[in-house]
Protein backbone atom coordinates (compact mmCIF):
# COMPACT_ATOMS: atom_id res chain seq x y z
CA UNK A 1 0.00 0.00 0.00
CA UNK A 2 0.91 3.35 -0.41
CA UNK A 3 -0.30 6.54 0.72
CA UNK A 4 -1.10 9.82 -1.17
CA UNK A 5 1.46 11.98 0.88
CA UNK A 6 4.08 9.56 -0.54
CA UNK A 7 3.19 10.08 -4.10
CA UNK A 8 5.63 10.69 -6.45
CA UNK A 9 6.30 11.77 -10.45
CA UNK A 10 6.65 8.15 -11.96
CA UNK A 11 4.69 6.20 -9.06
CA UNK A 12 2.17 3.77 -10.67
CA UNK A 13 -1.09 2.65 -8.27
CA UNK A 14 -4.24 2.03 -8.51
CA UNK A 15 -7.19 3.98 -8.34
CA UNK A 16 -10.95 3.44 -8.97
CA UNK A 17 -10.10 0.14 -11.06
CA UNK A 18 -7.67 1.47 -13.47
CA UNK A 19 -3.93 1.84 -12.81
CA UNK A 20 -2.89 5.07 -12.99
CA UNK A 21 1.13 6.64 -13.21
CA UNK A 22 1.96 10.42 -11.50
CA UNK A 23 2.47 13.18 -14.13
CA UNK A 24 2.57 15.35 -11.71
CA UNK A 25 2.38 15.98 -8.05
CA UNK A 26 2.41 19.46 -5.33
CA UNK A 27 2.00 18.96 -1.47
CA UNK A 28 0.01 21.63 -0.58
CA UNK A 29 -0.22 22.70 2.70
CA UNK A 30 -2.67 25.73 3.59
CA UNK A 31 -2.30 27.84 6.21
CA UNK A 32 -5.62 27.47 7.45
CA UNK A 33 -7.36 23.78 6.94
CA UNK A 34 -5.92 20.00 6.27
CA UNK A 35 -3.03 19.51 4.07
CA UNK A 36 -3.66 17.78 0.52
CA UNK A 37 -2.11 16.42 -2.83
CA UNK A 38 -2.80 18.17 -5.72
CA UNK A 39 -1.73 15.32 -8.30
CA UNK A 40 -1.84 15.31 -12.49
CA UNK A 41 -2.60 11.23 -12.91
CA UNK A 42 -2.53 9.24 -16.26
CA UNK A 43 -4.30 6.03 -17.00
CA UNK A 44 -1.92 3.78 -18.65
CA UNK A 45 -3.59 1.48 -20.35
CA UNK A 46 -6.38 4.14 -22.14
CA UNK A 47 -4.09 7.19 -21.50
CA UNK A 48 -6.58 9.55 -20.05
CA UNK A 49 -5.58 12.33 -17.92
CA UNK A 50 -7.34 13.09 -14.46
CA UNK A 51 -6.47 16.08 -12.38
CA UNK A 52 -7.25 14.77 -8.73
CA UNK A 53 -6.70 15.95 -4.77
CA UNK A 54 -6.19 13.66 -2.92
CA UNK A 55 -6.15 13.95 1.60
CA UNK A 56 -2.47 12.98 2.37
CA UNK A 57 -3.81 9.85 4.31
CA UNK A 58 -5.35 8.48 1.77
CA UNK A 59 -4.11 4.79 0.66
CA UNK A 60 -3.95 3.24 -3.00
CA UNK A 61 -2.78 -0.44 -3.95
CA UNK A 62 0.53 -0.24 -5.84
CA UNK A 63 0.96 -1.47 -8.90
CA UNK A 64 3.53 -3.03 -10.20
CA UNK A 65 4.25 -3.14 -13.77
CA UNK A 66 6.64 -5.44 -15.33
CA UNK A 67 8.45 -4.18 -18.90
CA UNK A 68 10.16 -7.44 -21.39
CA UNK A 69 11.77 -6.44 -24.04
CA UNK A 70 10.43 -8.59 -27.13
CA UNK A 71 11.10 -9.13 -31.06
CA UNK A 72 8.23 -7.86 -33.28
CA UNK A 73 7.31 -11.10 -35.62
CA UNK A 74 4.78 -10.78 -38.04
CA UNK A 75 0.83 -10.12 -38.46
CA UNK A 76 -1.67 -12.12 -39.39
CA UNK A 77 -4.14 -9.48 -40.34
CA UNK A 78 -6.10 -9.46 -36.75
CA UNK A 79 -3.12 -9.89 -34.31
CA UNK A 80 0.41 -9.09 -34.03
CA UNK A 81 2.62 -11.83 -32.85
CA UNK A 82 5.79 -11.12 -30.37
CA UNK A 83 8.01 -12.91 -29.07
CA UNK A 84 10.27 -13.62 -25.96
CA UNK A 85 14.16 -13.82 -27.11
CA UNK A 86 14.78 -15.69 -23.63
CA UNK A 87 11.84 -18.82 -23.83
CA UNK A 88 10.80 -18.11 -27.53
CA UNK A 89 7.11 -17.83 -26.00
CA UNK A 90 5.10 -15.72 -28.81
CA UNK A 91 3.01 -13.57 -27.35
CA UNK A 92 -0.81 -12.18 -29.66
CA UNK A 93 -1.57 -8.73 -29.48
CA UNK A 94 -4.61 -7.29 -30.65
CA UNK A 95 -4.40 -3.63 -32.99
CA UNK A 96 -5.19 -1.43 -30.51
CA UNK A 97 -2.86 -2.46 -28.01
CA UNK A 98 0.20 -2.29 -30.63
CA UNK A 99 -1.53 0.65 -32.75
CA UNK A 100 0.83 3.51 -31.48
CA UNK A 101 4.32 1.33 -31.70
CA UNK A 102 3.72 0.13 -35.17
CA UNK A 103 3.97 3.89 -37.05
CA UNK A 104 7.55 2.91 -36.45
CA UNK A 105 8.09 -1.11 -36.35
CA UNK A 106 8.52 -3.46 -39.03
CA UNK A 107 9.17 -7.21 -38.78
CA UNK A 108 12.28 -8.42 -36.41
CA UNK A 109 12.52 -5.15 -34.04
CA UNK A 110 12.60 -5.33 -30.32
CA UNK A 111 9.69 -3.62 -28.60
CA UNK A 112 9.18 -2.89 -25.00
CA UNK A 113 6.06 -4.06 -23.54
CA UNK A 114 4.53 -3.25 -20.56
CA UNK A 115 2.66 -5.73 -18.07
CA UNK A 116 0.20 -5.84 -15.51
CA UNK A 117 -0.71 -8.99 -13.82
CA UNK A 118 0.66 -10.68 -16.11
CA UNK A 119 -1.52 -9.03 -18.93
CA UNK A 120 -0.37 -7.59 -21.67
CA UNK A 121 -1.57 -3.45 -22.29
CA UNK A 122 1.28 -1.63 -23.55
CA UNK A 123 3.77 -1.82 -26.75
CA UNK A 124 6.65 0.96 -26.90
CA UNK A 125 8.95 1.08 -30.13
CA UNK A 126 12.69 2.05 -29.41
CA UNK A 127 13.31 5.43 -28.72
CA UNK A 128 15.22 5.90 -32.29
CA UNK A 129 14.52 3.81 -35.36
CA UNK A 130 15.74 3.58 -39.18
CA UNK A 131 13.49 3.33 -41.61
CA UNK A 132 13.39 3.17 -46.04
CA UNK A 133 11.33 6.28 -47.51
CA UNK A 134 8.87 4.79 -49.38
CA UNK A 135 7.39 8.06 -51.42
CA UNK A 136 9.16 11.47 -51.86
CA UNK A 137 8.56 14.44 -53.87
CA UNK A 138 12.11 15.52 -55.33
CA UNK A 139 13.29 18.61 -53.78
CA UNK A 140 13.01 21.77 -55.89
CA UNK A 141 16.36 23.63 -56.53
CA UNK A 142 16.14 26.82 -54.39
CA UNK A 143 14.52 26.31 -52.02
CA UNK A 144 16.92 24.40 -49.77
CA UNK A 145 18.38 27.43 -48.37
CA UNK A 146 15.38 27.95 -45.65
CA UNK A 147 14.42 25.41 -43.14
CA UNK A 148 11.98 23.86 -45.71
CA UNK A 149 10.33 20.56 -45.55
CA UNK A 150 8.21 18.00 -47.56
CA UNK A 151 6.21 15.08 -46.49
CA UNK A 152 7.45 11.96 -46.90
CA UNK A 153 6.00 8.10 -46.66
CA UNK A 154 8.17 5.60 -44.57
CA UNK A 155 8.20 1.92 -45.50
CA UNK A 156 5.82 0.91 -42.22
CA UNK A 157 2.86 3.67 -43.90
CA UNK A 158 3.76 6.07 -41.70
CA UNK A 159 4.28 10.04 -42.92
CA UNK A 160 6.29 12.56 -41.56
CA UNK A 161 8.10 16.00 -42.66
CA UNK A 162 11.69 16.06 -43.70
CA UNK A 163 14.07 18.60 -45.30
CA UNK A 164 14.03 19.16 -48.80
CA UNK A 165 17.38 16.93 -49.23
CA UNK A 166 16.42 14.07 -48.02
CA UNK A 167 15.13 11.42 -51.40
CA UNK A 168 13.06 8.38 -51.78
CA UNK A 169 15.40 5.28 -51.15
CA UNK A 170 16.72 6.76 -48.70
CA UNK A 171 16.78 5.63 -44.88
CA UNK A 172 16.48 8.19 -42.20
CA UNK A 173 16.60 7.62 -38.06
CA UNK A 174 13.30 8.96 -36.68
CA UNK A 175 12.48 9.79 -32.98
CA UNK A 176 9.56 7.51 -32.62
CA UNK A 177 8.52 9.27 -28.77
CA UNK A 178 7.78 12.38 -31.11
CA UNK A 179 7.30 11.23 -34.54
CA UNK A 180 9.86 13.41 -36.20
CA UNK A 181 12.90 12.94 -38.48
CA UNK A 182 16.31 13.17 -36.49
CA UNK A 183 19.41 12.73 -39.73
CA UNK A 184 19.87 10.38 -42.56
CA UNK A 185 21.09 6.92 -41.50
CA UNK A 186 24.89 6.24 -41.21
Amino acid sequence: MIVAGDLRKGITFVYENGIYTVVEFLHVKPGKGSAFVRTKIKNVVTGAVLEKTFNPTEKFEKAVIETKQMEYLYSDGELYYFMDSDTYEQLPLNKSQVEEALMFMKENMQATIKFYKGQAFSVEAPNFVELLITNCEPGVAGNTATNATKPATLETGYVLQVPMFINEGETIRVDTRTGEYMERAK
